[in-house]
């Protein structure tokens, strides 16, 4: 019979006051095909539901996951000549977020009443706004995320001052 390993289970945690965590920024071109029926699709870290309209992407390590219609606009932008809507390439915008390596297996949702994730020890735990969360295997965090040079310094303006020769 396997080894059950206990996973923590997270809720309500706030990075923004976790010593731990530091302000990353994602630099990634995904692919994107947005959904025309709701449905789900299984992710390396759990279920991510979807309905018509939100986007279904595909990242540059071959991870896939959903981000909803009403959010996806924020988070990313289309690749020219790719008009925003269409199905292609886009890039992740340089907003950055708290992200800290977790020690342990864990579970967050990914908001109240959201999808629940699971991470393995060593992956990343991300906090996006104050109870909407994700979970970044870490090899591929390796390859996408790069820590901004100081905390303090979080606008997108700056982080493209920080990082412009990742974000042109």
């Amino acid at each position: 019979m396997p080894e059950t390993i206990p996973m923590l289970a997270l809720a309500d945690i706030d990075l923004t006051t976790d010593s731990a965590a530091t302000h990353y920024v994602k630099d990634e071109v995904v692919d994107v095909a947005f959904a025309t029926a709701a449905g789900e699709l299984t992710s390396r870290e759990g279920p991510n539901r979807y309905q018509t309209g939100d986007a279904l992407i595909t990242g540059s390590t071959g991870d896939r996951w959903s981000v909803s219609r009403d959010r996806f606009d924020e988070k990313y932008e289309p690749l020219p000549p790719l008009p925003a809507g269409a199905d292609g390439p886009y890039r992740a915008r340089p907003i950055p977020v708290l992200a800290k390596q977790m020690p342990e297996p864990f579970t967050i949702a990914r908001r109240a009443g959201g999808d629940l994730l699971r991470g393995e020890a060593q992956d990343w735990l991300l906090q996006y706004a104050p109870g909407d969360y994700g979970i970044v295997e870490n090899a591929r965090f390796a390859r996408v995320y790069r820590r901004l040079a100081t905390d303090s310094d979080m606008t997108a303006t700056s982080v493209q001052k920080i990082l412009p020769e990742k974000l042109g």
